[in-house]
């Protein structure tokens, strides 16, 4: 197998295997994962405003809300018992169970935490027009594409967990209104998020066989890597470029 911790630079190769095909995603996630979005860097660096931070969390709980919906819509895509059990715990992360939190509970902590209603959250009525749009069309993705695209999808997790170390880090040390009791969300997915990483991986590592599926596989994570630059992008021209759109959550002052 060839070495994949080599210098990441934009792979030339074809796409004649599955080593070649994760070279290409691992370049994918270096160069186009949200991590490198200015937003996020203002929010990990202390730059934001506490209502920006509000505005963050609130639009980021409707791309939350629907990872659930769109983890059923890929279960019911095979009809391999095998991969729905092992794709249903993604499910039960986040929703949680009857006498137990999920990642939705621990994220609406957060919007505790930040003063936000929890109904108002709940709603997504502030949620902005972009956002909104943004994680429709993840949900439409995993359902009209192939079910192998529709793995490739969530392979954007192979690179959240530095994600979440850094915003833990960073919104703790910056910020006095954050606490680590609000922060519980980032500190599940660091187990979480590799596991469910690994499994993607080893899927389209497996079940990619062509230069045309592996092309694919890749395309699909270039538009999951859309779908969460393009939040960002509405944020920071909402909340810093002063933009706020009809209807949108309008933090005080602002």
């Amino acid at each position: 197998m060839n070495d994949l911790s080599a210098p990441l630079v934009e792979p030339r190769e074809s796409l004649d295997s599955a080593d070649a095909m994760e070279r290409r995603l691992r370049w994918i996630g270096a160069t186009r994962y949200h991590s490198l979005h200015p937003f996020h860097r203002m929010l990990h660096g202390g730059q934001l405003t506490r209502g920006q931070v509000q505005a963050w969390a609130l639009n980021r709980y409707c791309y939350q809300s629907i990872i659930p919906i769109k983890d059923a819509v890929v279960m019911s895509r095979f009809r391999d018992r095998m991969i729905r059990l092992e794709w249903r715990h993604r499910i039960e992360d986040h929703d949680g169970f009857f006498d137990s939190e999920g990642g939705i509970e621990r994220w609406l902590k957060l919007t505790d935490g930040l003063g936000l209603d929890r109904a108002y959250v709940e709603s997504l009525a502030g949620a902005l027009p972009a956002t909104r749009f943004a994680t429709e069309a993840y949900v439409h993705f995993v359902r009209e594409k192939s079910p192998l695209e529709a793995i490739a999808s969530s392979l954007t997790e192979l690179f959240a967990p530095n994600l979440h170390e850094e915003r833990i880090a960073g919104m703790l040390k910056h910020y006095d209104f954050i606490h680590p009791g609000i922060m519980t969300y980032f500190q599940r997915r660091l187990d979480q998020a590799p596991r469910d990483a690994q499994f993607a991986l080893a899927y389209v590592r497996d079940h990619a066989t062509t230069p045309e599926a592996r092309q694919a596989v890749c395309d699909a994570l270039i538009f999951k890597t859309n779908v969460l630059w393009v939040q960002l992008d509405a944020l920071h021209h909402a909340y810093v470029n002063g933009n706020v759109p009809p209807g949108a959550f309008r933090p005080d002052g602002m």
